[in-house]
């Protein structure tokens, strides 16, 4: 499960089968579904309590200002708040008003990233069981109560560069204590494994024959996605620069800039920091002595980068479940890692 800030791209993988028979789906993502029954409280003039978990912000929290801006009230559960910031004090600041008991004749709408009771309902009259093992993808920006969210997230990135840029280090079975929305998600289904949806949109760029072919001379990895554009520079089984924007503010003459830089070790994280961005960093060995010419680009904003030259990855024939083609391979090869390391121990 791939969940995005516009979409929840699902894939139910059997191993054997032939991956266009696989069980596919693309539906609104959970954010967009929450904030559209905020929407709808907020048209009916009723208070609303958001109970359930944490989840991704972005729809959800833009419902809850205009729900707010509209002099209704929000009560939400101190976990469920956690969706808007973490630092509670500035959620009660904005007018949520924090509680466990839900007031009398307000809306209770529940958050999460994944709602498997939903899911099992809906594949039901087609005969469709929900798997025994699950993958998911979430963007998370880390538990930062203080300081810029940007920055912290970004600082995750520099880290996994300076730990050696390891691509089967981007999958986690037991996430790090500040990854909260991954932990929240492993909450509502027990021994998932979790990825952020950048690095699993990596991961699926990869898949792609014509891509691979290109790991031993190195590329960069494009993810144009509805609210944040990542590009990963790859060489081998190994990152070796990232940066990070959000689309939002992307223009394809930009972004030519940025893909012409970027590989060149001319990109600074300042100026992607100053654009509102998260940030730019290389791994201090990385060296552009040849190679990385390819850029491999996927994601539902895709069209920006249209007549850059860039190479349209669709692993599997299918752009859109890229993530979640990811999420299968790093698994698999994390597990194929362990399993090997357990072996020679």
């Amino acid at each position: 499960m791939d969940i995005g800030g516009g979409t929840q791209d699902i894939l139910f993988y059997e191993e054997g089968k032939p991956p266009e028979n696989c069980v596919q789906m693309i539906l609104p993502s959970p954010t967009r579904l929450v904030a559209q029954r905020i929407a709808a409280a907020t048209a009916r003039r009723k208070n609303i309590f958001l109970s359930g978990n944490t989840m991704g912000g972005g729809p959800c929290s833009w419902a809850v200002e205009e729900h707010l801006r509209a002099g209704l009230k929000v009560y939400a559960t101190e976990t469920a708040a956690l969706t808007f910031h973490d630092n509670l004090d500035g959620v009660r600041k904005s007018g949520v008003r924090i509680t466990d008991h839900p007031p009398k004749g307000a809306v209770e709408i529940p958050l999460r990233d994944v709602h498997l009771p939903a899911l099992r309902k809906a594949l039901k009259p087609f005969q469709i069981s929900l798997p025994q093992a699950f993958a998911v993808a979430v963007q998370d920006h880390g538990f930062n109560p203080r300081g810029s969210n940007r920055r912290f997230r970004f600082q995750y990135w520099k880290n996994f560069l300076q730990a050696g840029g390891n691509l089967t280090d981007l999958i986690y079975l037991h996430p790090p204590p500040s990854m909260t929305r991954m932990l929240a998600v492993q909450k509502d289904i027990p021994g998932a494994a979790v990825m952020d949806t950048c690095a699993a949109a990596v991961w699926g760029v990869l898949c792609d024959p014509a891509v691979a072919e290109m790991l031993e001379e190195g590329l960069v990895a494009l993810n144009l996605g509805n609210q944040h554009t990542l590009g990963a520079l790859v060489r081998q089984n190994r990152v070796w620069g990232i940066f990070e924007h959000h689309t939002g503010r992307m223009t394809p003459e930009k972004l030519k800039k940025i893909l012409f830089r970027f590989p060149r070790k001319a990109l600074t994280n300042d100026e992607i920091f100053q654009d509102r961005g998260h940030g730019c960093a290389y791994h201090p060995g990385y060296s552009r002595k040849k190679g990385f010419q390819l850029v491999a680009v996927t994601g539902p904003r895709r069209s920006l980068a249209e007549g850059l030259g860039c190479y349209l990855a669709a692993p599997h024939g299918n752009m859109m479940l890229a993530g979640c083609f990811g999420l299968v391979a790093a698994l698999k090869a994390k597990l194929t890692t362990e399993h090997t390391e357990t072996t020679e121990n």
